[in-house]
């Protein structure tokens, strides 16, 4: 069972690191859009909304699941430690520091996760102002 450890780490870890390139990715992306789009240049609000919050759902869906992602990585970690225990003598100062690393998935998956929200929460706060504008000069 020692493939545990190289799941978590290569795995959940690896998925982790992807998530975060990937929310990264986006919110830059749509920074440097938000920086050159002409709201008047949309015939229809509905149009502009959805030109506005492309990639937005990634962003949120990455935010609300990395998480359990980093929890899973965790009791995997937890799993192999229980096996390792369970096949050998081990002292209680490894046992401590394998389930110290364990939740070193768990952290990563919450900064993850925090790293998101930030990003989603700043471009929705964006679309709604670009919406606002656009509601005033069409008037």
């Amino acid at each position: 069972m020692e493939h545990l450890t190289n799941i978590v780490d290569y795995g959940v870890i690896g998925l982790l690191i992807f998530m975060s390139i990937l929310s990264f990715t986006f919110f830059i992306e749509r920074i440097l859009f938000f920086r050159k789009v002409d709201i008047l240049s949309f015939a229809h609000i509905k149009k502009l909304e959805n030109s506005l919050t492309k990639n937005l759902t990634t962003i949120a869906t990455i935010a609300s699941n990395a998480p359990y992602i980093g929890l899973l990585g965790t009791v995997l970690a937890i799993m192999q430690t229980f096996i390792d225990m369970g096949t050998a003598d081990i002292v209680a100062t490894k046992i401590m520091s394998s389930l110290a690393l364990a939740l070193k998935t768990t952290a990563i998956g919450l900064f993850v996760a925090i790293a998101a929200v930030v990003f989603y929460n700043i471009l929705s706060r964006k679309v709604e102002i670009f919406l606002a504008e656009y509601e005033s000069e069409k008037v």
